[in-house]
């Protein structure tokens, strides 16, 4: 039989100057371990009067991660860092009780012709940590955990897995691997793995018992320890996932929380301009009606 328990095919997203490919939450499949939100943004071009400007706006309850293929964004938060993100490298931030960002174009970069190419995810807090302090982590290219294994090219972004650890400061058991290949290779990971697991297939095409997939799917795992498959030369992957949590996560806009009186009072917080400002920044997204995640 098939490991493969749901197959999830990228949807259409608007984030208001710039399209997205949805991935989660999807309405079978509200999240894979402590995942709550993945969205693959590009590949796309911008021209020298095309950027990416993305206004003050808040979380709580989670912390993101930006993981960049090509391009580069400028992070600036309300705890005063300003970073900008390149390919290869890790923007964590976590949000806990409260935090604020905006995520625009660099400067050296807005009259020019660009590319931006990566993924967005939100992984949320284990209940213990929803109301820690906000915090800021950057993790360099060359200090995430990389190495080869029968031909085949691994990375360890967050998480522990195959015995390593990455330095993104995680706060729940989770593991994000990148594989790539440059020839047809098996790969049989699945004594590595845990919890709940997906696998995103960014470029190229594995086969697994018999089925072959492609390209902008998400193959949801009914059992982590099974993972076992064929990669197609030329093919990059991603496996994401760790241990559920044993309460329920509920999200809304920016928000993740166990409780819904949370989402309540950040909302609250927000019309009423009680969360922290980035410092120079002085636009801020309102807080829309209220919508539902996934389709």
């Amino acid at each position: 039989m098939s490991n493969t328990k749901l197959i999830i095919e990228e949807r259409a997203a608007n984030i208001g100057n710039f399209m997205v490919g949805r991935l989660l939450p999807f309405k079978q499949k509200r999240m894979v371990g402590p995942f709550i939100f993945i969205d693959h943004m590009g590949p796309v071009s911008m021209n020298e009067d095309e950027n990416m400007d993305i206004a003050m706006h808040p979380h709580i309850g989670l912390s993101t991660l930006t993981f960049l293929f090509d391009g580069a964004i400028m992070h600036r938060d309300s705890l005063g860092t300003a970073v900008e993100i390149k390919a290869g490298a890790v923007n964590w931030m976590t949000a806990g009780k409260g935090v604020v960002h905006t995520e625009r174009t660099p400067e050296r970069l807005r009259t020019s012709n660009k590319t931006l190419h990566g993924l967005q995810i939100w992984v949320a807090l284990p209940k213990a940590h929803e109301q820690c302090e906000p915090s800021f982590t950057h993790v360099a290219a060359d200090d995430i955990p990389s190495w080869q294994h029968n031909g085949v090219h691994f990375k360890l972004i967050a998480g522990k897995a195959f015995g390593k650890q990455s330095a993104v400061p995680v706060y729940s058991p989770l593991y994000f691997i990148e594989i790539k290949a440059s020839d047809t290779k098996t790969v049989s990971i699945g004594d590595f793995l845990f919890g709940e697991s997906a696998l995103y297939i960014l470029e190229g095409s594995i086969t697994s018992d018999g089925h072959t997939y492609g390209p902008k799917q998400l193959l949801v795992a009914k059992d982590s320890t099974l993972c076992a498959f064929e990669i197609e030369a030329n093919s990059t992957v991603y496996i994401f996932g760790g241990e559920a949590f044993p309460e329920e996560r509920f999200i809304e806009w920016n928000f993740v929380a166990s409780d819904k009186a949370l989402l309540q009072k950040a909302k609250d917080d927000w019309k009423t301009g009680k969360f922290p400002e980035v410092p120079n920044e002085t636009v801020r997204i309102p807080l829309p009606p209220p919508i539902r995640f996934g389709s």
